[in-house]
């Protein structure tokens, strides 16, 4: 399966703010996003993940195989690490969590609940969930957030690993992680200002 995304258009807040977006991401490969804030990257990001619906344009390839990790980490703080990983790989009909805890260097947190855990290990765990899903296309939005140097690297290796078995990554970030992967500069993409109305993504956040 390809992701492949033609000529689209996406809003925030009924406010277009990227239009034109065309391009495609095979197994095996890589693309990330790069612009500034509020550049209209996270809302690219959550259309490619079905949150919200595209203003004009087509975006193929991504349904049913997605697994989005947005700014919230997706964890329940009542549940161990290890009992939030055997959730979320049961919500995708999979039961195997190891993979995931090994990658992230989480086998010593497992037993521990994730509302103790702090903003870094809290992010592990989140991006571990990625790996227990299944699901062949990892769209990612700033996922170094509150990770450290060690931990960057942990998250860089799990993305060339997947994508070395046949997956497929989109990415927002701003540092070097060392992917060898297509870049895509939304500044040249930005829509002009012109409010919709009656078109609202709201109801999608």
């Amino acid at each position: 399966m390809t992701l492949s995304l033609v000529n689209v258009a996406v809003a925030r807040g009924g406010v277009p703010v990227l239009s034109g977006v065309s391009c495609t991401v095979r197994p095996g490969e890589a693309l990330i996003l790069r612009g500034p804030n509020g550049a209209g990257k996270t809302t690219l990001l959550r259309a490619v993940a079905g949150l919200q619906p595209v203003l004009t344009g087509e975006i193929t390839g991504a349904a049913e195989t997605v697994a989005y990790a947005g700014h919230a980490d997706g964890l329940k703080a009542m549940l161990s690490v290890a009992e939030n990983l055997a959730f979320w790989a049961a919500v995708y009909g999979r039961t195997r969590i190891a993979d995931a805890l090994a990658a992230y260097g989480l086998v010593p947190l497992s037993d521990l609940l994730a509302g103790t855990l702090s903003a870094g290990q809290k992010r592990r765990a989140g991006l571990a969930r990625l790996m227990v899903t299944g699901r062949p296309l990892w769209v990612l939005d700033e996922p170094t957030v509150s990770l450290d140097r060690d931990a960057v690297a942990l998250f860089a290796d799990a993305v060339r690993a997947h994508l070395a078995a046949g997956g497929m990554a989109l990415l927002a970030t701003h540092i070097d992680l060392g992917l060898e992967a297509q870049v895509l500069d939304v500044s040249d993409l930005r829509a002009a200002p012109m409010a919709l109305h009656g078109a609202s993504d709201e109801a999608f956040l």
